[in-house]
Parts: C-alpha cells; sequence; structure tokens
C-alpha cells in the first residue's frame, strides 16, 4: 500500500534556515542519524540524539500547517528535502531506541542557580582542556578507549553549579549552536528529566541516565 506524500510549510523562511543548521550539526556527528517529528498546532519539534554526549536535543519550528504528525526520519534525508518555505516528509524508518523515550510535553518547571552563559562556556572550555591533558598523561599501555570513556564519564557527570545538570548537557548545547553569548537560558525540570532551555533548542537529560551511551568528550565544534 503506498503512503500518500506529505508536505509541510514553514510559518517563514527563517525556520527552515534554523532547521538546517540543526540537522547539520546532527548529521556531522553522525552520518546515519535519525530524528523524531512530532507536529500539531502549529508547531514543529524535531528530537534528535548526537552520540558521546548521553542527552537529546530538540528544535523546534512555526508551521503554517496545522496538522498532527508522529514520524521518526533520516536525519539526512529530511536535510535534503528542506530549502525553502516548504518541505516534504520522508518516509518513516525503524527508529533507534531513544525515539521510544521522549521527554513529557508539560509540567515543567523552572529551577533557580544555572549559571549565566558566559561561565558555563567557560567550564566546557576548561573541561575539554583538561580531558586532552589528562589523556596526554596517559601511559601508552593506559591509552585505550575504555580508560577514555572512564575520564570523559567523570568530567562529563560533574554538575554545573548546585543545578544537578550535567556538564555534559552544557558541552551538547554549545556544540549544537544553541548556547551563544548573550542569548536567555533556563533550566526546567519534570520529573526525572532536566532541560536546558535555549531560543535556539533544547538539550534534556534523564537524571537516570539514557543507558549505554558513551559520553567521550569529542570537544567543541
Amino acid at each position: 500500500m503506498s503512503v500518500p506524500v506529505q508536505t509541510l510549510h514553514f510559518a517563514d523562511a527563517g525556520e527552515a534556515e534554523d532547521l538546517t543548521a540543526f540537522l547539520s550539526r546532527l548529521i556531522h556527528y553522525d552520518r546515519a542519524a535519525a530524528v523524531r517529528l512530532q507536529a500539531g498546532g502549529g508547531a514543529l519539534a524535531v528530537f534528535g540524539r548526537p552520540p558521546s554526549f548521553e542527552v537529546l536535543a530538540i528544535r523546534t519550528a512555526r508551521l503554517s500547517d496545522r496538522v498532527e504528525l508522529d514520524v521518526t526520519v533520516s536525519a539526512g534525508e529530511l536535510l535534503e528535502s528542506l530549502g525553502g518555505a516548504e518541505f516534504t516528509v520522508p518516509a518513516a524508518v525503524t527508529g533507534p531506541p531513544w525515539a521510544g523515550v521522549l521527554p513529557p510535553r508539560g509540567g515543567w518547571r523552572e529551577l533557580p542557580g544555572l549559571p549565566e552563559v558566559t561561565a558555563m562556556r567557560g567550564a566546557v572550555a576548561a573541561a575539554v582542556t583538561e580531558f586532552r591533558t589528562r589523556d596526554e598523561q596517559l601511559p601508552a599501555e593506559r591509552r585505550t578507549r575504555a580508560e577514555r570513556d572512564r575520564i570523559g564519564r567523570e568530567i562529563w557527570s560533574r554538575t554545573v553549579g548546585g543545578t544537578g545538570l550535567p556538564l555534559r548537557a552544557v558541552h551538547a548545547a554549545q556544540s549544537l549552536g544553541f548556547l551563544r553569548p548573550g542569548v536567555p537560558v533556563a533550566l526546567l525540570s519534570t520529573g526525572s528529566w532536566l532541560r536546558l532551555r535555549t531560543p535556539f533548542g533544547s538539550i534534556v537529560v534523564r537524571k537516570d541516565g539514557l543507558g549505554g551511551l558513551s559520553v567521550t568528550p569529542t570537544g567543541p565544534r
């Protein structure tokens, strides 16, 4: 049975440009990346999972269509369909395990204590430097993937201020272009989820982890 092609329309061209930048960064980390799309009420939410960060990334876009949609597609195919005020939803793919465990839509409350953007960007830079220094200091017999993962897990699991937000979430936000100087940021919580929200996208983490993911740092991009 054939599946009808679905075309959606952005509210303006800027939405396409922002989504293009997000997808390009995801594919930079994983050429086979998949994204889950959820649309409703004139908005589109795109969920992705950049490897190595153990987080979920969310980019939203405004649509002129008020359609209901929930599908997992290839990030590369979605990127290829962008380029103007409208795009065609690619064919569905078998979703990775993370696509079945998304954060709730409502119930978020803001938490205090999040450092300002400059301080968080500085913490990421210091952590990347520390990782590289400790990696270089490893004797040859200990320079293994397991040892590097251990160091990375120690560094990137540190929390930001007194918030409980792991530093890897801030690293992911910066690497995906969400954490820019001078932008307003907020830390939200609901249930077992934490969310770092910026005007350019959000990073969400579960307090008990996403399971089975490496946290080896890749350095700022």
